[in-house]
């Protein structure tokens, strides 16, 4: 996900960045289909589902960090990162939810948050303003989820690798609902300031 800059942005489609993140995208069905093939009868694929996620996670990284060096910050890559990140986790939760990897209550706790979030860019919009950009604690808390939902995947298995990505998985896990959730509340103080200057201003 991309933080918020002040540097110019530009209109250009075709960046190094903007392809990354439509290479994310693209990822997405992919991803959902190596992990549900077993559930449908299908042979296991969770090598090659892990070798997606750990894409996304490095491409999430590099879209984002060459967008500033080389100055390729974009309208449009500023929707195509945040759209890949949250069709990622969404993916990631309807998988591994199917697959009784992840409890449900965990897969409630963050699909909330993203309701949450939604209700309150209507609000923005009711208002006259654009989404919130992606803060660090949001950035921070994708970071976490997207190393905690392969090592889960990992643990769905036998032996003391997978004992040990169940430990590291749940751990990153844990942190990653806390920040998700935490950014998102920030995220509410930030929409009822604007609200509220926006009604004092009328």
């Amino acid at each position: 996900m991309e933080v918020q800059e002040t540097r110019v942005q530009t209109d250009r489609v075709l960046t190094i960045p903007n392809i990354l993140s439509m290479a994310r995208l693209v990822g997405v069905p992919l991803f959902l289909w190596l992990i549900l093939r077993p559930v449908f009868g299908g042979p296991q694929s969770d090598g090659w589902a892990l070798l997606v996620l750990m894409f996304s996670g490095i491409s999430d990284y590099l879209d984002g960090k060459l967008a500033r060096r080389w100055n390729q910050i974009s309208s449009l890559g500023r929707l195509l990162d945040p759209a890949a990140d949250r069709l990622y986790i969404l993916s990631t939760l309807v998988g591994l939810t199917w697959r009784e990897i992840l409890p449900l209550w965990l897969t409630a706790a963050l699909l909330a948050r993203e309701l949450m979030l939604l209700v309150m860019v209507g609000i923005l919009r009711r208002h006259g303003y654009p989404p919130p950009q992606v803060n660090f604690l949001g950035k921070a808390a994708t970071f976490n989820l997207m190393y905690a939902f392969p090592l889960l995947l990992l643990s769905d298995g036998s032996g003391w690798l997978a004992s040990l990505a169940a430990i590291f998985g749940w751990a990153f896990a844990g942190w990653g609902t806390t920040l998700y959730w935490w950014a998102g509340i920030l995220y509410v103080v930030q929409v009822r300031r604007l609200v509220k200057a926006d009604v004092v201003a009328d």
